[in-house]
């Protein structure tokens, strides 16, 4: 025979303060910084850069120490002098 419970009671789920809920809560992350990609030209892209310059801004790079634009300009001075 199947007996009928009427006055059973059902537990009820605990709730916390809003201040404890709160408080348990992780704190944010720190936001990551920027991700930056980096390129790397080959050096044909490179050579052809330097062979497509400007006398002037060669001259500028001789100027500031550039050894390779001080080689390029001793090179041209030669060529004319032949």
């Amino acid at each position: 025979m199947i007996n009928s419970v009427s006055s059973a009671t059902h537990a009820q789920p605990a709730t916390k303060p809003a201040a404890q809920a709160a408080a348990q809560q992780p704190a944010p992350a720190k936001p990551q910084p920027a991700r930056t990609d980096t390129v790397q030209i080959s050096a044909a892209a490179l050579a052809l850069k330097e062979a497509i310059e400007n006398p002037v801004q060669t001259a500028k790079e001789a100027a500031s120490g550039d050894a390779q634009a001080r080689r390029l300009l001793a090179r041209e001075a030669a060529d004319k002098a032949l």
